[in-house]
């Protein structure tokens, strides 16, 4: 029963695109600081309910990761947001780790916080709600970076978090992001990126976590933002299918891609091309492929609403045009 619920839930998550609201306290901060708002419990629960209230939200998005401040809050008429959603045929779910530590023996490699306590946090957010729930490792590319030792540890506990989550009948989102940020190659981030998702899908199996209960988040692979020769929207698309094709197991329901700081309309083109790419073989490349981005889906609707009540209809119309077009690109049909 736990396991056929699993596999369903990752399935109608992935039927759409999934709308990264995650953002923790401190990134809710930036963000709203962007359109000189002052972010607080009150402020970042109005900004949530702008996007889960859209009109027709549920005919691009089919899940919405949640904050811990957010899963315990309502909208306007004290419905809890993950009853909301949950009633648009929206999977609700939960970011569960706690934000990433640098290791000064390891240059600027990271590991993520969150394994204490994370099997009774879990439960806790099961009866609020949450069908699924996300845990990111991050992976920055310099010199003698990432190291072997941060791409088997971030691995482990990507394994662990994501055994203990179908353990508590919840699907786990696996974010393993290799980050744009630097100055590496197309050709670095492959290499990169295909070692990562390598060694993770080893410690998944390892832990005998079910691949047909999990959903991927991975980074596309591109250049690095500060390299001289950005790639092109072709070659990004090509090396990302070939890095999936070689890493990721078919019985994977979905891959559902992090935007990594690209601009909306950059993370929707490439995704677009991605999925081009997949309809002419979909044998080759067998998973749903579409998006989960914050920013992307985002950015453009918090810049139109800026805080301000009598913006609220303008910026669903703004987010709804997005959220549009990502469901579209996800299908390859832009």
């Amino acid at each position: 029963m736990k396991k056929s619920f699993l596999h369903e839930t990752a399935q109608k998550m992935v039927s759409r695109a999934i709308l990264a609201a995650d953002e923790s306290t401190s990134t809710i901060k930036k963000r709203l600081a962007t359109i000189g708002i002052e972010s607080t419990p009150e402020v970042n629960r109005q900004y949530r309910q702008l996007l889960f209230t859209a009109d027709g939200i549920e005919n691009y998005v089919s899940g919405v990761i949640l904050y811990d401040e957010t899963i315990r809050q309502s909208t306007d008429g004290s419905i809890p947001f993950a009853t909301l959603l949950e009633k648009k045929g929206i999977v609700p779910g939960i970011k569960v780790d706690k934000g990433t530590v640098a290791v000064s023996t390891l240059g600027v490699d990271k590991f993520t916080q969150g394994l204490d306590g994370l099997a009774k946090r879990l439960e806790e957010y099961k009866e609020f709600g949450a069908k699924f729930a996300k845990w990111r490792a991050v992976y920055t590319i310099s010199d003698g970076s990432p190291t072997e030792t941060i791409i088997e540890r971030n691995a482990q506990d990507l394994a662990l978090y994501a055994v203990l989550c179908q353990e508590a009948g919840i699907v786990p989102i696996v974010e393993p992001e290799v980050l744009m940020d630097g100055n590496h190659s197309i050709d670095q981030d492959k290499a990169v990126s295909e070692k990562v998702l390598k060694t993770v899908f080893n410690w998944l199996a390892s832990y005998g976590v079910d691949p047909e209960g999990i959903i991927l988040k991975p980074n596309m692979i591109t250049s690095g933002k500060n390299h001289s020769q950005q790639a092109s929207i072709e070659e990004v698309a090509e090396i990302t299918v070939q890095v999936l094709k070689k890493t990721v197991p078919h019985n994977v329901p979905g891959i559902a891609f992090l935007s990594g700081g690209q601009s909306p309309e950059l993370a929707t083109t490439h995704l677009n091309e991605i999925n081009k790419i997949r309809k002419k073989n979909q044998s080759e490349y067998p998973w749903r492929i579409t998006a989960s981005y914050g920013r992307a889906l985002q950015g453009e609707a918090l810049e139109a609403w800026s805080g301000k009540k009598e913006n609220v209809q303008k910026a669903q119309k703004v987010f709804l045009t997005r959220a549009e077009k990502v469901y579209k690109a996800s299908k390859g049909q832009l």
